[in-house]
């Protein structure tokens, strides 16, 4: 049997619900300098992207992308905080999980994850929170997970890392660590959910090496 000891988190898709927030934030700082709205690609971007790449995205082939930067890092998050929503079930499987396994988050957000957490009531939970401003190479180059793992000092078969982007499976997959998608059932990998209140059975079910978790199931 695998001893896990440390859970890692996704941020966006997995412990909230941040899409119209993100649509919210871009679409501000395009509207700023005049330009449309994003495009449903472009919401699909930014979303597991970091916002240096976001940016870059969205205000590729105009003369502003460095201007858009500048105003990013000027502007207040907390009204976008306000528009992410917090997954069902998380809190309870924090206070759940946390007297057994180190906690941990590795996300592509950058100075507003701090405040994300602490608006929410979250930070107090996790061990170590790694963004994108914390390493050299973002998500999904597995350093952010390799800098926890040392952290910890862990293996990568003791870690499991949660998370709901192509972007996410492919940083656990190149750290060595085992992947659960949370609602993404197309993500290749046997560990599937859409409920945090699965997720105990999962960690179970790693555990015990065995490749099927009750999402799996009721995906087919």
């Amino acid at each position: 049997m695998k001893k896990i000891s440390a859970v890692i988190f996704d941020c966006d898709g997995v412990m909230f619900d941040s899409r119209q927030a993100n649509i919210n934030f871009y679409n501000h700082i395009l509207d700023h300098f005049g330009l449309p709205p994003m495009s449903r690609e472009e919401v699909d971007y930014v979303h597991s992207h970091t916002a240096i790449e976001s940016v870059d995205h969205v205000f590729r082939g105009t003369s502003w992308t460095e201007e858009a930067h500048v105003f990013r890092l000027q502007m207040d998050y907390s009204p976008f905080v306000r528009d992410m929503i917090i997954e069902p079930g998380l809190k309870d499987l924090l206070n759940a999980i946390k007297p057994r396994f180190g906690l941990a988050v590795a996300t592509s957000r950058s100075t507003t994850i701090g405040d994300v957490l602490k608006w929410n009531g979250l930070d107090h939970y996790f061990d170590i929170v790694v963004s994108s401003l914390d390493v050299e190479n973002p998500k999904p180059h597995p350093e952010s997970v390799f800098k926890i793992l040392t952290f910890f000092g862990l293996r990568p078969d003791q870690a499991v890392y949660i998370g709901d982007s192509a972007v996410d499976y492919k940083t656990a997959t190149a750290a060595g660590v085992h992947f659960v998608s949370f609602g993404n059932k197309d993500l290749d990998t046997p560990f599937k959910t859409r409920s945090m209140t699965e997720m105990v059975a999962i960690l179970a079910a790693i555990e015990n090496h065995t490749h099927h978790s009750p999402q799996r199931r009721r995906d087919r």
